[in-house]
């Protein structure tokens, strides 16, 4: 189903500028200059990103549990990334950008994220889709040029078969895995926090798995 269109969104990105990282120039073939993380919060704390932020309920909890941690956001969808815009009054170490991730080694030095949050993400469920997987060899690539040494991947999603080719995945890249759970809220509830997805999914019985990886 398509979304509609929202009339507000320009005026909620403009409204809430300040959060969210320019990229306007950026394209794969130009991009623009590395992201100088410590300049746009003003020091030196780890950083940490979700890919696919959605309604921003999940990543807000997080800064505002974490002060100590920088996160960026990213979620292609400007209607939904806008709703995500108007929770982030009053959290210093959170900015967005509404941005595609195939962009995300041009956007970031390398060995400069220390942690990449994937909830949820579009299962992509046609074989002839399967490199627009978030989970896919190509983007693990990418997450491997960003992410510090022995920076960590964290991967939440209901859908088994995106799961269980994420596990192949990145297994076959050579990754390790520290936590892999087929029933998350059973085998480790504490500390979780949900996403809107990770809610409507989880009260309809659904089991969430996840993976936590890291590169060797």
């Amino acid at each position: 189903m398509r979304l509609r269109k929202k009339k507000n969104t320009p005026s909620r990105l403009e409204f809430y500028k300040d959060f969210f990282l320019d990229f306007s120039n950026a394209t794969k073939e130009n991009p623009s200059e590395y992201i100088d993380c410590e300049k746009i919060f003003g020091n030196k704390n780890p950083v940490h990103i979700e890919i696919g932020a959605g309604k921003g309920d999940f990543i807000t909890t997080l800064a505002k549990e974490n002060p100590n941690i920088n996160y960026i956001a990213f979620e292609k969808c400007a209607d939904v990334i806008a709703i995500a815009a108007t929770k982030s009054e009053g959290i210093s170490n959170l900015r967005f950008a509404n941005l595609d991730a195939e962009l995300l080694d041009s956007m970031f030095a390398p060995g400069s994220i220390d942690r990449i949050y994937l909830n949820f993400s579009d299962p992509w469920p046609k074989g002839r889709h399967r490199r627009k997987r978030l989970t896919h060899k190509l983007f693990l690539k990418r997450y491997e040029t960003v992410l510090v040494k022995d920076g960590e991947l964290h991967f939440k999603t209901d859908n088994v078969r995106l799961f269980r080719f994420s596990l192949l995945e990145t297994k076959e890249y050579g990754m390790e895995w520290l936590l892999l759970t087929f029933d998350l809220h059973k085998e480790y509830p504490k500390g979780n926090i949900m996403t809107e997805y990770e809610t409507r999914f989880s009260s309809m019985g659904y089991p969430i798995q996840k993976l936590i990886a890291k590169f060797q």
